[in-house]
């Protein structure tokens, strides 16, 4: 899956996270934009992992503030 086509997805599954309506692009970040706590970055992750059939790792997460660093990191985890 190319990096559009990742994006897209990750969109859609930020949608029922995304109470505020904020408008989505690389530079949203999860903790100011979108103003989520540790327990909804928690279960996103997780939307993320089980989509992709992927594992990112806790030192991962910890690096990842934005949207665009999000979809670059999946992206790269799928080969």
């Amino acid at each position: 899956m190319d990096r559009a086509a990742t994006a897209e997805k990750i969109a859609e599954l930020i949608a029922p996270f995304n109470k505020k309506g904020v408008a989505i692009t690389d530079a949203t970040t999860f903790a100011g934009d979108l103003e989520w706590d540790s327990l909804t970055v928690m279960d996103f992750v997780a939307e993320i992992e089980d989509e992709f059939d992927i594992i990112i790792s806790m030192n991962q997460q910890a690096e990842i503030e934005n949207y665009g660093q999000l979809v670059d990191a999946v992206t790269k985890l799928q080969g």
